[in-house]
């Protein structure tokens, strides 16, 4: 699992039968201290995240077949929202993302 900041949304001119319906969103995954990391990412959206959301994104497919079927090609899916980020040691104690 990671924390993502979610930057927009996918729009497929065709999907598999398994996420007709379904939202895939564009993500950019997080470092600890709020950095981008690496290159964005598609997830599927569990949770109605929105546009600027930071989200805790499962990388394990297990959740996505649980909940779309054995045939689904999802890997990462959204799995909570995030409120706030607490890091010991930050002076300020808890911060948004």
């Amino acid at each position: 699992m990671f924390l993502a900041r979610i930057d927009g949304t996918v729009v497929p001119a065709k999907k598999h039968p398994t996420v007709e319906g379904r939202r895939l969103l564009v993500g950019q995954r997080l470092e600890s201290n709020g950095d981008v990391s690496g290159d964005p990412i598609v997830i599927l959206d569990l949770f109605g995240a929105r546009i600027g959301s930071t989200v805790i994104v499962c990388t394990d497919g297990d959740l996505a077949r649980a909940e779309l079927g054995n045939t689904t090609p999802i890997r990462m899916s959204v799995v909570g929202i995030v409120d706030a980020v607490h890091v010991p040691g930050n002076p300020v104690g808890r911060h948004r993302l």
